[in-house]
């Protein structure tokens, strides 16, 4: 987020103080257009549920009693480094924001059962990104509707008007009191409202009887505390912010079967809890598929901007403010890109292009559920400008985010030091995330991954990413030295199980002077690393030389199959190149992949019957020269029951 100590001059915001003046007089004519513009089918919700593409099971009655019992799978797939909750059902990260002391990670969050509904936004804490603190449940689902997807700002100079003042400065000669943060004054006006009848604040898991033990909790009884023996000591509670005027706000979705809106909060103790703005919603178009908020501060046009998207419609809106709480319409864009069913959880935000000194482009990111290329969810981007009002792409061509399936909804960090952009993704596909095999929770997050832009092969502007902070992890690395292997060969090495290994490498196949078809060899030689067990489960992923192609196999693992488990995937690298380099994670049920240097992405859950406990280099008819050759395990970091 850019800087505000550089504040606009007061004639740019008494202007747009007009313009929202004036588009408040509109608001209700804005509302019949957006009716007219979208199909029909968004206005229709399905049964009792809020209109989205994907069903809610935890919403139908009864089904948060159901009993859930632990199985050998819970801890089988459950990650070590990747954040996943401690039971229900996790999708989209929320909020995700960097306070100038901690990480703030906020999720969507069934806490009752592990099917999506009854949505919350579940939160945790960290110092690293990697080891979290679970806090409370920091927005409820109340009457009013389900707490979907939005983001955290920090309102530093309290634009918004929601915290209270500071206490006046001492009186000369007074023995001047302890400093008092905005959030200290927040606390002590609020104390007397803060109870359970106070509608406005959400209630913690403590004093929520559904989660607290005894027979009628869905998961008390089966649920045994984790052992953390080889976890570092848990980090503390959130601390306060700095002192400041202001402090986090949240901007979010409510929704109903009848009608989403954005609503507006903020946070009394720095973030582990929000109080709904009195005089929600703060915009409402009277739309039933309008949702996802993304709000920043744009310095050049010196405003608060909303991206949020118009789901069914295929439009992507665009909103300016000066306070948060009054809105004025600037622009929309689509419908591009995939047709889809509904674009969700939009993104904008402006990526250095690597290797062009300073220069720079807006990346807007919209999800699309169903529609993918791959079957499922999916995420489109598009490169181009910004001005403040209207985001305008720079060609046609559109990126999709991953060539595998299981990565969805990302989310930029706001507030990160040196505008460094990181973000994570919800791991999971809504053809299948609710039917995978481990039962009593479901839903884990990707790696954090930092974003940028760089110029392919054919002079496109390309999304890289690549993990943030792995080298923290590393353990003492597993001893495999490999710098050439034979055609028709391989060497293999023994892995541990119930821990995440980081795999790095880099790999060129030998020109074969005969390129002719070799069976299933291929006619350039092909490339492979393997992960497999004595049971004769193998994980795969390949390259072939001839093509310049890259391919994942997770087709002979044998702990789950279902119609929609799609079970090969491919992308193209350099065009008639015979080198590529690669970073993998392999975590329980979470592999991700990075080619290139983060340019060709693939992240995909993967469900083997047995632990995969050894790891196999192979060269088909052209042997292959390896480089830059590292094997680590990754230190646990996350206080859940895991396989070992």
């Amino acid at each position: 987020m850019t800087d505000r100590n550089d504040r606009p001059e007061l004639g740019r915001r008494t202007a747009l103080a007009s313009i929202l003046a004036a588009g408040a007089a509109v608001g209700s004519s804005r509302i019949a257009r957006a009716a007219e513009e979208t199909p029909m089918s968004a206005m229709t919700p399905h049964h009792d549920e809020p209109s989205n593409s994907h069903q809610e099971p935890g919403n139908h009655p009864g089904i948060a009693s159901q009993p859930v019992v632990r199985t050998q799978s819970d801890y089988l797939y459950r990650p070590t480094v990747h954040f996943s909750p401690q039971t229900g059902f996790m999708n989209d990260p929320n909020g995700l924001i960097f306070d100038g002391q901690t990480y703030h990670l906020y999720y969507q969050y069934d806490p009752f059962a592990p099917y999506a509904g009854q949505v919350h936004w579940g939160h945790a804490t960290s110092t690293d990104l990697y080891t979290w603190q679970d806090q409370p449940i920091a927005i409820d689902q109340t009457a009013a509707g389900e707490a979907y997807s939005g983001c955290v700002v920090l309102d530093r100079n309290n634009d918004s008007g929601l915290f209270p003042p500071k206490a006046p400065p001492p009186t000369q000669g007074d023995t001047p009191p302890a400093p008092k943060t905005a959030t200290q004054a927040a606390v002590e006006a609020l104390a007397p409202g803060l109870t359970k009848a106070t509608s406005d604040v959400p209630f913690s898991p403590e004093n929520m009887d559904v989660l607290g033990p005894g027979t009628n909790a869905p998961f008390g009884h089966v649920f045994d505390p984790p052992t953390t023996a080889e976890l570092p000591p848990a980090a503390p509670s959130v601390p306060p912010l700095p002192s400041m005027p202001g402090g986090l706000v949240a901007l979010y979705t409510r929704a109903t079967p009848q009608k989403q809106t954005q609503y507006l909060a903020w946070s009394p103790d720095g973030g582990k809890r929000f109080i709904d703005y009195e005089h929600n919603p703060v915009l409402d178009i009277g739309l039933n598929s309008f949702r996802d908020p993304k709000v920043f501060w744009h310095q050049p046009s010196g405003k608060w901007v909303m991206v949020v998207v118009k789901a069914r419609a295929h439009r992507v809106a665009f909103y300016g403010s000066i306070d948060l709480k009054h809105w004025m319409h600037l622009s929309d864009f689509g419908p591009a890109g995939l047709f889809g069913v509904d674009y969700e959880c939009p993104n904008l935000i402006e990526l250095q292009v690597e290797d062009e000194g300073k220069t720079s482009r807006w990346v807007l990111f919209v999800s699309v559920n169903p529609g993918g290329p791959q079957g499922g969810s999916v995420t489109q981007y598009f490169v181009g400008d910004f001005d403040g009002e209207r985001f305008i792409p720079e060609n046609t061509v559109i990126g999709l985010t991953d060539f595998a399936k299981d990565s969805y909804a990302m989310q930029v960090y706001e507030n990160m030091p040196g505008k460094e952009a990181v973000y994570f993704a919800w791991f999971g596909n809504w053809q299948y995330c609710e039917e995978v095999p481990n039962r009593s929770w479901r839903g884990l997050m990707t790696l954090p991954r930092t974003l940028s832009l760089r110029r392919d092969d054919m002079n496109w502007l390309r999304l890289v990413q690549r993990p943030r902070g792995l080298e923290t992890l590393r353990g003492e690395q597993i001893p495999f030295r490999v710098e050439r292997i034979a055609a028709q060969s391989g060497v293999q090495v023994s892995i541990p199980t119930g821990q995440a290994i980081e795999l790095s490498l880099t790999v060129t196949v030998d020109e074969r002077r005969n390129p002719q078809p070799d069976g299933n060899k291929g006619r350039a030689g092909r490339f492979l690393i393997v992960f497999s067990n004595g049971q004769g489960e193998s994980l795969s992923i390949g390259f072939d030389a001839f093509s310049a192609q890259l391919w994942l196999d997770r087709g002979d693992l044998h702990g789950f199959s279902q119609p929609f488990f799609t079970e090969r995937f491919s992308t193209p690298l350099t065009a008639n190149s015979r080198r590529f380099s690669l970073k993998l994670v392999l975590d329980a049920c979470a592999l991700e992949i990075f080619i290139n240097d983060g340019l060709s992405v693939g992240t995909a859950l993967v469900f083997p019957a047995s632990p995969l406990d050894t790891l196999s280099l192979q060269a088909t008819n052209a042997g292959a020269t390896i480089e830059n050759l590292s094997l680590y395990p990754l230190r646990k970091t996350m206080d859940r029951p895991t396989a070992v």
